[in-house]
């Protein structure tokens, strides 16, 4: 498996790195005592060789002091790609999944999403996760509950399909956005700083942030060349005037900084995903597109988000008391980085949510990428737009490849099937395959078919409602609601409805008259899809629709005294009664 193959090489690429980290900083220690002895032998001798070994010292400090910080990231980075081949072996081994589950992301009310496990534990967004960032989950999670249109579907199949063989690639996104975590806040807060009006900063503020330190260092030549004994007050007085400059700037430069360090650490993870996405060549429409709009002849947003990081950095240093005080007394340097911070601002404040946007389809595309890779037997859908629908060797692609059993449906020449079997047989297995997959095919994925062709329409499904305690509202209540909306969307617009066993809570007349009349009514709206009943005199409508309506069936077989599922679709109505003699081989009825 390539997954446990490349987890190995980078555990040795791994151990080697953080080594050579550890002699590095081991040097860099010895370094530091090297020089404070030479420092003692100076002061006591004043002798040119502890000057010299003082002096050779610092330089080579600072050299390893880079290679340090070199290797490290290094070393951060074949971690994060380790975790990540660990994690995917790991979950095609279905050991665990790895991956957060999208919970966070679910609505109050969807047409489909909690039916068919789209989001949360054991979900289909969980399966497909492999992005790093919160935004890039956040643009998954709506590319699962809101289906793209026809032409948007073909171009991210084109690209979902150039990413599928750039497996370092998609792998270093990966790790590069998971080294650090960012979250919903932290998100927020970046695209709340960047609508901020900018505070004011006036002409003579920027005149003066220049004057003054250089009044300051003039004053101090001055002084050191005529040792005019009055140059000292002076300089101290433009020293503190600095301070004072700068403190009338410091709630600005405070509000600016609201919790610096975590936004900083996030926008040099989301620099380091862009750059990767600016330095690999696409070829497809959409990934061009995508890298076009962060990249050109005059900016690159990976370089101005290292910017921005580094000037939060550099702020944030504010808070050091004693640096602030030298720094500021001298140079006025916060005030200079502040202003180089607006100026940012101003230029690319408006870009910034766009750049993040990038990330995230990108992150995305990824994802569905890796479903891709994972399972070379998944197919695109071909697109159309004569309301035909077609699934060769259809199944639900969550399903372990090697108990999963297909099934062909065709909904081109008869478009609504009522499905009928026993409980265990698979009707609502096949019915969340048939759903998860449209999905899927919604987003520009693969899906788990050998052939399909599909028109994009909206879905709705009535499967698994929940009772709701806040609202006082019933599980049937629910499922009338549920019912009501698809029928008012029915009424300016075709869709693909999959229902199971719907009206379960009421007596049996009530529900069969309730269930056949629900199906006339789709009929009359001219649905597509499929119902799963156990009540065979619903199978009979098809009598008055022989050219809309099919029965087809899961049938169990009994042998030897024994339960027999093939889970294979056929045609026709089911007729073995599994409830009874089950019941009778347990001994609960006679």
């Amino acid at each position: 498996m390539v997954y446990k193959t490349k987890a190995e090489l980078y555990a040795v690429q791994f151990k080697k790195t953080e080594k050579l980290y550890n002699i590095v900083s081991v040097a860099r220690l010895l370094l530091v005592l090297l020089f404070l002895v030479s420092l003692y032998f100076f002061t006591k001798y004043q002798d040119n060789l502890s000057l010299s070994l003082g002096i050779g010292s610092v330089l080579v400090f600072a050299v390893l002091l880079y290679f340090h910080n070199k290797i490290g990231n290094k070393k951060n980075l074949l971690s994060a790609l380790l975790k990540v081949n660990e994690n995917e072996a790991d979950f095609l081994d279905r050991k665990q999944i790895p991956y957060d589950d999208g919970n966070e992301f679910s609505p109050v009310q969807h047409p489909y999403a909690y039916d068919i496990d789209i989001l949360g534990p054991n979900s289909l967004f969980q399966h497909l996760n492999r992005c790093g960032t919160y935004p890039g989950k956040a643009k998954l999670a709506d590319r699962l509950l809101y289906p793209l249109q026809a032409d948007e579907i073909n171009k991210h199949q084109e690209a979902v399909a150039e990413l599928t063989p750039m497996f370092d690639f998609r792998q270093k996104m990966l790790a590069l956005a998971n080294m650090q975590k960012d979250s919903k806040g932290l998100y927020e807060k970046i695209l709340a700083w960047t609508a901020l009006p900018n505070p004011s900063f006036p002409f003579v503020l920027r005149l003066l942030s220049f004057a003054l330190p250089l009044l300051f260092w003039g004053l101090l030549i001055f002084y050191i060349f005529s040792g005019n004994s009055f140059i000292p007050n002076l300089i101290t007085y433009v020293f503190l005037l600095n301070l004072v400059i700068l403190y009338t700037q410091l709630k600005k430069i405070q509000y600016q900084i609201v919790q610096a360090d975590y936004v900083r650490k996030v926008l040099k993870q989301y620099a380091l995903v862009l750059g990767a996405i600016e330095n690999t060549e696409f070829k497809s429409q959409k990934l061009l597109e995508l890298k076009n709009s962060i990249r050109n002849e005059k900016i690159s947003s990976s370089t101005e988000l290292a910017k921005l990081a580094s000037m939060f950095d550099s702020l944030e240093a504010i808070q050091n008391l004693l640096g602030a005080v030298i720094f500021n007394g001298l140079f006025l340097y916060h005030l200079h980085v502040f202003h180089t911070l607006l100026q940012w601002k101003k230029n690319n404040s408006a870009e910034l949510p766009k750049w993040l946007d990038v990330i995230a389809e990108f992150e995305t595309l990824n994802s569905f990428a890796n479903l891709s890779y994972n399972n070379p037997t998944f197919t695109f859908p071909s697109i159309n737009s004569n309301w035909n629908y077609r699934f060769e060797s259809l199944g639900h692609p969550l399903l372990d490849p090697a108990k999963r059993i297909d099934n062909d449906i065709d909904f081109s020449e008869k478009p609504f099937i009522v499905l009928t079997g026993s409980n265990m047989s698979g009707k609502s297995t096949f019915l969340r395959a048939i759903a998860v997959n449209f999905v899927l095919s919604s987003a520009g994925s693969v899906i788990c078919s050998k052939k399909a062709t599909v028109h994009p329409i909206s879905l709705f499904v009535s499967m698994r409602l929940s009772d709701s305690l806040a609202d006082s509202e019933s599980y049937f209540y629910a499922e009338i609601k549920r019912l009501h909306e698809i029928m008012l969307h029915l009424d300016s617009g075709r869709a693909f409805v999959l229902l199971d066993e719907i009206l379960r809570g009421t007596n049996s007349d009530d529900k069969r008259n309730g269930t056949i009349g629900v199906l006339k009514k789709l009929i009359d709206f001219n649905a597509i899809g499929a119902i799963a009943t156990h009540d065979l005199e619903v199978c009979n409508t098809i009598t008055s629709y022989p050219d809309y309506l099919s029965n087809q069936c899961f049938e169990v077989e009994i042998k030897n005294e024994n339960l027999f599922f093939d889970y294979k679709l056929k045609q026709g109505i089911s007729q073995n009664k599994s409830a009874s003699f089950l019941m009778k081989k347990m001994q609960i009825i006679s």
